[in-house]
């Protein structure tokens, strides 16, 4: 009887430190040669919610009922990663399960199909994609079973998990509640019928960042609200030449996941202006968020499920300057030169803590005629509470001929990030050419400032 107990107690121990021991699930990490071989598809469903943050759960597509961790009562977030060339993890999918996470109590599902997405033949994962698709549907059914609102789930795809989303999508008539595709995949889903890549009416709000349009991405219109970082090409520290390795092939391409990360863990929002082109939107042309009664988007907001009725406001075009936050400044000036000057004008701010930095964006050429309003477009990493000083530098870029002077009747600088505050101004000045002219700007007033 004795020794029945002791081994009773040897077995409890033995199941219970083994279950301690017990490895969490984890994405699939494979390899290059991997991919040399190819893989067959295979799924992995990872839960994580506050309460199993750092040790994912496997979920059942065809039974939701045996899982711990999933609440039928919590929004629900599927991200769904992209092509694997390497077979490595995406280094960006746990940055976005924990932001999420920070932000709401979250059922995130994380689709692992790195075995089906890692191999050197790109057909192959695009067959694989779309093979990923009833998992997910028989995965929502599920959910739509044990009544989940279909309006309650949001799904993140990235480049051809933004496809794998708007099949999903479809399969739902557009009515699970949010889709943000990051980069969709360019390569076979060009020019195609909206019943073969992802779509605005996939959801009922689908918004999309282009980040590499001349590359793996797709420069089509395809959702609610469209996104071009930089024009939606070359992305700022972005390798320029083959000679960087593989990150020339996938920088610009992977930016628009850092971007959407960017949004998620700063306060300071990422404004997007309405725009017709990327060359506009540098010269100025593209300033007001005054379009159709409502106002600029923030890149990655509403993310907690706030879904935004935009009516006729639906599928424009934005333009958004920088991947992280840029403030937004209008320098307006009018100038009396009889003889109308062409020129850059160089913008350097100075606050009350000694800051000093110059404006980020690179304007083409200006033309300042007399009594007119020029407008210039400024970008800058800090946001300036209290400006002492400012400073402009005005040259033509040429290397020969006479020095020019720009005489400026009224200089403006507005605020477009936070419109709420004084615009400041400075009068009659004269800024001779290549020379930095700095001053203690004033708080404006009101004089009759024609437009072009």
């Amino acid at each position: 009887m004795c020794s029945l107990k002791i081994i009773l107690i040897k077995c409890f121990f033995y199941l219970y430190f083994t279950n301690l021991g017990q490895e969490c699930p984890k994405f699939t990490d494979l390899n290059f040669g991997n991919a040399v071989i190819g893989t067959d598809l295979k799924v992995q469903l990872l839960l994580y919610t506050r309460k199993n943050k750092d040790c994912a759960e496997l979920l059942d597509e065809h039974n939701i009922t045996t899982s711990t961790h999933f609440n039928v009562t919590k929004n629900i977030v599927v991200i769904i990663h992209g092509y694997r060339f390497t077979g490595s993890p995406p280094i960006w999918i746990d940055t976005i399960k924990n932001l999420l996470l920070e932000k709401q109590d979250f059922n995130i599902i994380i689709v692992d199909w790195n075995r089906g997405a890692t191999t050197v033949n790109y057909f192959s994962a695009v067959s694989s994609a779309k093979k990923v698709v009833p998992i997910l549907t028989h995965l929502i059914d599920q959910m739509l079973e044990n009544d989940v609102a279909v309006d309650s789930i949001y799904m993140i795809g990235v480049s051809l998990g933004a496809h794998i989303a708007g099949f999903v999508g479809k399969t739902y008539n557009g009515k699970i509640g949010r889709i943000t595709g990051l980069d969709p995949a360019g390569p076979l889903f060009t020019k195609k019928l909206a019943n073969e890549r992802l779509d605005h009416t996939d959801a009922q709000f689908v918004d999309v960042i282009h980040s590499d349009t001349d590359g793996f991405g797709l420069k089509e219109s395809l959702g609610n609200i469209d996104f071009y970082p930089n024009g939606g090409i070359d992305q700022p520290g972005c390798p320029k030449t083959i000679l960087s390795g593989s990150s020339y092939f996938k920088c610009d391409h992977q930016r628009s996941v850092f971007l959407y990360i960017s949004s998620l863990q700063h306060d300071c929002g990422i404004t997007a202006y309405p725009c017709e082109s990327y060359k506009d939107y540098r010269n100025g042309k593209c300033m007001s968020c005054n379009f159709k009664s409502l106002p600029c988007p923030i890149v990655g907001k509403s993310i907690l499920f706030q879904i935004i009725c935009f009516g006729e406001f639906l599928r424009w075009h934005s333009i958004v300057y920088r991947t992280f936050c840029l403030y937004h400044y209008s320098l307006d000036i009018i100038t009396w030169n009889k003889s109308t000057r062409r020129g850059f004008i160089n913008i350097k701010i100075t606050d009350n803590s000694g800051n000093t930095i110059e404006s980020r964006i690179n304007s083409d050429v200006a033309v300042f005629q007399q009594y007119r309003q020029t407008k210039i477009l400024a970008g800058f990493y800090l946001d300036f509470g209290n400006i002492s000083t400012i400073g402009l530098t005005f040259s033509t870029r040429s290397t020969v001929g006479p020095k020019y002077k720009l005489r400026v009747l009224e200089m403006r600088l507005k605020p477009l990030s936070h419109p709420e505050r004084i615009q400041l101004c400075r009068y009659d000045l004269i800024l001779v050419e290549n020379i930095e002219t700095s001053f203690i700007p004033v708080p404006c007033y009101e004089i009759n400032m024609q437009d072009n």
